[in-house]
């Protein structure tokens, strides 16, 4: 998830599609952001936008607003996509991860980059873009961008962080060693690729992944056996 205006950028992994997961995903974002949701702009996929997911949002937070993407409008998530490929691709890669090991290391992994991308990593924004003309009736886009901040500075500029919120923030930044927390980020890294795939028919206990188990739940033992296109659920 990323806010429009600052930059800010929440990534959970889940292991399967199922509201189950979906819905502690949100969650876990919501119990650490650190400003209001306002509106919700999700992806068309049915597993992002569905009736089980408006009521969450709906039921979550008063008078939070839906909108959706155009078919065939890629561009209208485009702060998603862009940060899918710099802050999970650039160090995830494309191998397929399936299983309770790699779902758990993997959101220790976001942990860090949470830390590391929202308080260290500067961000630019565009404030102005118009088509320049050329020779011989070409012609070429040009940008403007604005100063370079991190999103923790552009939401503390804002006026909208509770000031115990910012005190915290601020010194969660002042206390982290940008180049440990690097160390720690590869060190993640090298241990999820040396981590197998899962079996063949193997079962992956998908509670083992939530971020708190739900409260009807709790005691049972149910798994779930993973193929290449869903998630299917054995009791």
């Amino acid at each position: 998830m990323i806010d429009a205006a600052t930059g800010w950028s929440e990534r959970v992994a889940i292991l399967g599609r199922s509201y189950l997961v979906m819905q502690d995903a949100f969650q876990r974002i919501l119990s650490r952001l650190p400003f209001p949701v306002l509106e919700i702009h999700p992806d068309n996929g049915g597993e992002f936008f569905n009736a089980h997911l408006i009521n969450f949002w709906e039921d979550t937070i008063q008078g939070v607003e839906l909108s959706r993407s155009r078919p065939y409008f890629k561009n209208d998530n485009r702060f998603v996509e862009q940060k899918t490929s710099t802050e999970i691709r650039a160090y995830v890669g494309y191998d397929r991860l399936d299983t309770v090991d790699q779902t758990n290391l993997l959101n220790q992994l976001y942990d860090r980059l949470w830390i590391y991308y929202n308080l260290f990593q500067p961000v630019m924004r565009i404030t102005e873009k118009k088509v320049v003309p050329g020779r011989n009736g070409s012609h070429r886009i040009k940008r403007r961008y604005d100063d370079a901040k991190t999103p923790f500075d552009r939401l503390s500029a804002s006026k909208q962080l509770d000031p115990e919120e910012r005190e915290r923030l601020e010194q969660l930044r002042h206390d982290t060693n940008p180049r440990t927390l690097r160390s720690e980020i590869y060190h993640l890294l090298d241990e999820l690729h040396r981590l197998p795939n899962a079996s063949e028919n193997h079962s992956e206990d998908v509670y083992q992944t939530l971020f708190e188990l739900p409260e009807s739940m709790k005691g049972e033992d149910i798994a779930v056996t993973l193929s290449n296109d869903r998630t299917i659920y054995a009791g």
